[in-house]
């Protein structure tokens, strides 16, 4: 991870904070988890330098201090994670390294820290500020810690919320012996390729309001700056064939305008999230995309004649984007989720995303449950059937995987 001259004294700054915080004299709330990981693939590998089987572990420890009657307030998650096999996905991340002060009707925060907007269950197309961690899973809800500075205010009429963002993080990918991934290597070694003058290092800026109305629940954002997806990826090495087997990523400008909501009506929740992104920079300057997922979830609260509740999902995906870009371009998802309500917590999300194109099915499971006081275990299950040359899931056709975590909380 490359770091600037202001990333190290930020981070140096930070650092000496959280030695003070340790002092005898100052109360620390610590906690976190160590986890381990098999991941175990049903077919041999499309490229002989990937594994069938992978172990990994990963610890995330937090430290939190509060004072002045929680005015003020400091918090630091720091992760780590060591695989077996895939270079790239034995890494570290600051997911948390920030104060935050409240001054009246302001809040402030500055530092390194994680955001989230959105409604949907299978995208998240507005939530935008921080990176996607792509080694951690496939699902994308894994992300980077971002350098920020945050002013906002909560008032009758709404909550506005300004964000400063003064440093990139790049997207992690998969190394050559990393799975799933995609059929072409990218190279995060090489410099990535920024397609205007200030590079990583550009400003960025955003901006979102939100407010309830009764039942209804919205949020406008906007965002000028990187895009957090690449635009493009250009090659850098080929096989002897003459196609590609490495390359990097090109990251541009955007604008990106998004609009979020749900509304209740009983156990029914309906939701959206949509936005409209005009490019910068670079070869795409001046051309627009448009995305959206519109959908729903029913809950059968105590669909068992006990405390268990039974939600059906169902949420559509539209793109106008080419279909090479994103595998969410004409798709349907459906789940359904089952809340136990027992003492374990357990948990379990099953469904399918479905291609109206090309008939194309990614399954996924989802399990979890707590084990005694401190354990928790965590189960997934991720197919691809029906995969098509020249679209995005064509790389994972041989990656059906299992996967099962064990974390110790403290």
């Amino acid at each position: 991870m490359r770091v600037s001259t202001a990333m190290k004294h930020l981070l140096t700054g930070f650092i000496l904070a959280t030695a003070l915080m340790q002092t005898p004299a100052i109360a620390a709330q610590w906690s976190g988890y160590v986890s381990g990981q098999y991941r175990g693939f049903f077919e041999d590998p499309a490229d002989p330098r990937q594994h069938k089987n992978y172990l990994s572990a990963a610890a995330e420890p937090e430290f939190y201090h509060d004072w002045r009657g929680g005015d003020h307030s400091f918090n630091t998650i720091l992760f780590y994670r060591v695989d077996q096999y895939d270079d790239n996905r034995t890494h570290g991340d600051i997911r948390e390294l920030s104060w935050t002060g409240v001054f009246d009707a302001f809040e402030v925060t500055a530092g390194i820290s994680k955001v989230f907007w959105g409604v949907a269950e299978t995208q998240h197309l507005v939530d935008i500020i921080n990176q996607t961690d792509l080694v951690e899973s496939v699902d994308a809800e894994d992300k980077l810690g971002q350098p920020m500075v945050r002013l906002g205010t909560a008032r009758d009429w709404g909550n506005l919320d300004f964000f400063v963002l003064p440093w990139f993080r790049e997207r992690t990918f998969p190394g050559p012996e990393g799975r799933p991934r995609p059929e072409v290597v990218v190279d995060t070694d090489s410099d990535a390729i920024y397609d205007f003058e200030a590079g990583q290092d550009h400003i960025d800026l955003a901006l979102r309001y939100s407010h309830y109305i009764g039942e209804w629940e919205f949020g406008l954002s906007y965002f000028s700056g990187i895009d957090r997806l690449p635009s493009n990826f250009v090659p850098v090495t080929f096989a002897p064939n003459g196609q590609p087997s490495a390359v990097v990523p090109v990251y541009s400008l955007i604008n990106q305008a998004g609009i979020d909501g749900q509304v209740f009506f009983g156990d029914w929740t309906w939701k959206l999230e949509a936005i409209n992104k005009e490019y910068r920079s670079g070869v795409r300057k001046g051309s627009h995309t448009f995305q959206s997922v519109f959908g729903f979830e029913y809950t059968w609260v105590g669909f068992t004649g006990g405390a268990s509740d039974l939600g059906f999902v169902v949420e559509y995906h539209y793109s106008d984007a080419n279909a090479r870009e994103t595998i969410f371009d004409n798709d349907l998802a459906t789940a359904l989720r089952f809340v136990l309500n027992d003492a374990q917590s357990t948990e379990v999300l099953m469904g399918f995303l479905t291609d109206a194109d090309t008939r194309t099915v990614a399954g996924f499971i989802e399990a979890s449950r707590r084990m005694g006081q401190n354990w928790v275990l965590e189960a997934e299950l991720r197919t691809y059937n029906g995969t098509e040359e020249d679209r995005p899931l064509f790389s994972f056709r041989f990656d059906n995987f299992a996967q099962i975590d064990l974390a110790y909380h403290f």
